[in-house]
């Protein structure tokens, strides 16, 4: 479609840049006012994780059905995605979610967490975005590769059965099963309108990420990837680039990290909560720094963070996005039961 759209000197992958931009900036603000985090929802304070649980329930709700939506309108579609590979890599996605979601619990906030908190004046989430870069592209191409490519050998054949869609009932029982199934969880939660309406509209940023780059960017003469939101990558790709932009170009994953810590700083800023924030004892900056090395190795792993494999992966009806889900689930309470036995020496990363 992007040829038909009549520019002359913007490409398709500068135009994802400013995409990425704007869908980040969206997602900053709307994450920094609702404080929109699964480990929130499965580990937070008690009293906030049934909110906190039914926000990013609504966010999913909504993401599936407008993704699936998308693909049933033949703007876009999954054919070939990374996520709907026939031979599903189950140990890498099991030890990688449960490594992240340990990791998501030492440093209180996973990926789309933190890049937020950066925004807000907090060095740590920083420092640990630093880390988590740094592992995840050594997991990637690096010394850690290895790692990755052994565990990825080790794999269940799953044929056309690794997409719910195609299961009896297609994509419109498998997509309603789940957005209802999200639905009537939030629905127990009681939510003010306000805060329904926040998670439709990060939910909504999902499909429009998906629908933008693989349908109104898409130019056959000069293609560029289907994205929607995720931080591993574009934290490594963040990382990169800043060290060697003269020979990287930019895309939409970049734009989305800046964007986000954009939108994240623009809101705390103009409601008085930015406030610079680091750490206060050399035990808690290891704790954080290995929570961080375990959500890098882990994120790569398990094909993603808690948004990418999660709030963007399931809507692709997945099999292994909800595998990688479950398990970042599984090892954030894991972690948080054995951290409950034993005496707290980190604050909060609010």
């Amino acid at each position: 479609m992007f040829e038909s759209l009549g520019f002359e000197t913007l490409t398709p992958r500068a135009a994802s840049v400013i995409l990425g931009l704007t869908i980040g900036v969206l997602f900053g603000i709307l994450a920094e006012v609702t404080r929109f985090c699964l480990r929130r929802g499965l580990v937070g304070p008690k009293a906030e994780r049934k909110p906190a649980l039914a926000l990013w329930a609504t966010a999913l709700a909504t993401a599936i059905l407008g993704t699936q939506a998308a693909v049933a309108s033949g703007w876009i579609n999954f054919e070939g995605h990374r996520l709907l590979t026939p031979d599903l890599p189950y140990a890498a996605i099991v030890l990688g979610g449960l490594a992240f979601g340990i990791g998501m619990v030492l440093t209180r906030g996973c990926a789309s967490r933190l890049t937020i908190l950066s925004g807000t004046g907090n060095l740590r989430a920083l420092t640990v975005l630093t880390v988590f870069a740094i592992t995840a592209h050594a997991t990637m191409k690096g010394l850690l590769s290895p790692l990755r490519s052994a565990l990825g050998t080790i794999t269940v054949p799953m044929g056309d059965a690794i997409n719910l869609a195609n299961l009896p009932g297609g994509a419109p029982l498998a997509a309603g099963a789940l957005a209802a199934a999200a639905l009537a969880f939030a629905v127990t939660a009681k939510m003010a309108p306000r805060q329904w309406l926040a998670g439709i509209a990060i939910g909504a940023l999902v499909p429009l990420a998906w629908v933008g780059t693989g349908f109104v960017l898409l130019d056959e003469f000069d293609p560029i990837v289907m994205e929607s939101l995720s931080f591993t990558s574009p934290l490594t790709e963040t990382l990169f680039w800043a060290i060697a932009s003269s020979s990287v170009a930019a895309g939409f994953g970049i734009g989305l990290f800046g964007g986000s810590v954009a939108g994240a700083a623009l809101s705390s800023l103009t409601t008085g909560r930015f406030k610079w924030q680091s750490f206060v004892s050399p035990r808690e900056t290891g704790r954080y720094i290995a929570g961080g090395a375990l959500m890098g190795v882990g994120g790569v792993l398990a094909g993603g963070c808690t948004i990418g494999a999660g709030l963007a992966g399931v809507p692709t009806l997945s099999v292994a996005a909800l595998l990688a889900l479950g398990a970042i689930a599984a090892g954030a309470v894991l972690a948080d039961k054995v951290l409950a036995a034993t005496p707290k020496t980190a604050p909060a990363f609010g």
